[in-house]
């Protein structure tokens, strides 16, 4: 067993984070048994030590760094834990390598789940009739029905499972440096201008002013989920790492009684819906859908509070919520779209006092903030309680924000009441995988021995398709 507390000097494989996408390509390598030693580094705690405490403060206390987004597992311990099982759900990656592929390497990792104790149901699969009728109603408001089967963790069950990873790692061999953050990366360029990653710089990160080392590898790959995603923009810009603003997510969490949502909940679990709402035709989707669940929030770097949403296997609450967000592309010259992302959300956490903001849709209709009272009198109660009522208009950007409204309205002729007046929408809900890295189909970058993973690429988004991401980097190694 090796948990390790101490900085190694050299390592045969550096893994930086410890997410879906580092944890899959150290059990792949594991897997190998060719006696290569296997380092990660995670900044968060062991998955046994991650609780957060507004469990049972009932508030925020801003965790440095978040127990939510950081640690063993990631985010997608604290998530609904839910692993789309079709190639057409979580991303890119079938672009770079091929659906089929993509398709059998997500069956292997769904194998590996269920080894590890997921629950052997799959949701979405069992009424075809009732998902038909749903998608008649989809094609006539004008929206795309993807019926993605889905295996459903739930969020006490997923970090469970997680543990049982982490065991099986740690009795293996992998060394994992919990609470340490890699600061650098090491890039040395030769004489014929190709590069090439020798290692890292890491830091202790359990207490202030820990001293930097370095950590020579001979293969380094980088997985730091979203919360690392401007992290890693920053670091192929200083290197040269070959990379391109990706689109960008940006929306509301909405929230309704899980009455309005009961056909769509008990025929597909999660119902993802797309669209491309006038007048500015941008792509719009439903995503990371909660059955009886509970609105969150996540702290990132510098203060700020993201929206987000799960839901257990065995605690319910009566509501649903899911996010709605919009995808841009921004051109030349603009190439800093998870700057502005964080722009957009600092300014709707400024008017919530550092709280995320909710406010009733019809209200936002009604151009008007939403009050604590109005609240207090609705069939739906916010799960979040803590998120301040307010006017998120007067933060998201117009053409977000038109978009979100006018896809809510379509997705009312889906689902009738979801553009209820009552309907709460809390903000800001944004995903940090806009920087796209640039690699072929081996998952090779332009700088030899480097290879970034996960929703810090860019190419995925998820737990499914990162895990997919980390199983075939584990085995090409």
């Amino acid at each position: 067993m090796s948990d390790a507390t101490t900085i190694p000097s050299a390592t045969d494989v550096l893994v930086i984070g410890a997410g879906p996408a580092g944890i899959f390509c150290a059990l792949a390598l594991l897997e190998r048994g060719d006696g290569r030693r296997v380092t990660i580094v995670e900044k968060g705690l062991p998955i046994e030590r991650r609780s957060c405490p507004k469990e049972r403060v009932g508030r925020c206390v801003g965790c440095q760094p978040c127990r939510i987004t950081t640690g063993f597992s990631g985010a997608g311990a604290f998530s609904d834990g839910k692993l789309s099982l079709s190639h057409e759900v979580g991303g890119d990656l079938p672009e770079l390598i091929g659906p089929e592929l993509a398709q059998r390497t997500i069956e292997r990792c769904d194998a590996i789940y269920l080894g590890f104790g997921a629950d052997t149901h799959v949701e979405g699969i069992e009424h075809p009739d009732q998902v038909a009728s749903i998608r008649r109603r989809a094609i006539r408001a004008g929206l795309k029905l993807v019926d993605c089967p889905i295996r459903h963790l739930g969020t006490e069950r997923a970090q469970q499972i997680y543990g049982r990873i982490q065991r099986r790692l740690l009795d293996g061999g992998v060394e994992v440096l919990f609470q340490h953050e890699c600061v650098d990366l090491l890039v040395e360029e030769g004489a014929d201008g190709t590069k090439r990653c020798t290692g890292a710089a890491v830091r202790d990160a359990r207490g202030a002013g820990g001293t930097v080392q370095v950590v020579q590898a001979r293969e380094v790959v980088v997985a730091t989920g979203r919360r690392g995603a401007s992290w890693l923009a920053d670091v192929c810009e200083a290197h040269g790492i070959s990379h391109e603003p990706g689109p960008m997510d940006m929306g509301v969490r909405v929230e309704v009684r899980n009455e309005v949502m009961e056909d769509v909940n008990n025929v597909l679990y999660e119902s993802k819906l797309v669209g491309y709402p006038n007048p500015f035709r941008d792509k719009v989707r439903t995503f990371c859908q909660n059955p009886g669940g509970f609105v969150s929030q996540e702290n990132y770097d510098n203060g700020l509070a993201v929206v987000n949403g799960h839901s257990y296997k065995d605690r319910k609450s009566p509501n649903t919520n899911l996010a709605v967000l919009a995808t841009q592309h921004f051109r030349e010259p603009f190439d800093r779209p998870i700057e502005y992302s964080q722009r957009v959300g600092s300014l709707v956490n400024m008017l919530g006092s550092g709280h995320i903001l909710v406010q009733r849709f019809g209200d936002i209709l009604d151009g008007k903030r939403t009050w604590p009272k109005e609240l207090s009198r609705s069939n739906v109660m916010p799960t979040l309680p803590d998120a301040e009522p307010g006017d998120i208009t007067s933060a998201l950007p117009y053409r977000t924000m038109t978009d979100i409204v006018e896809f809510i309205k379509a997705v009312d002729q889906v689902v009738p009441g979801f553009a209820a007046e009552e309907t709460l929408l809390y903000a800001p809900e944004l995903k940090f995988y806009s920087n796209r890295v640039r690699m072929d189909e081996r998952l090779e970058t332009n700088v030899r021995h480097l290879h970034c993973l996960g929703d810090s690429s860019g190419w995925t988004r998820g737990l499914m398709m990162a895990s997919v991401m980390g199983l075939l980097m584990g085995e090409w190694l």
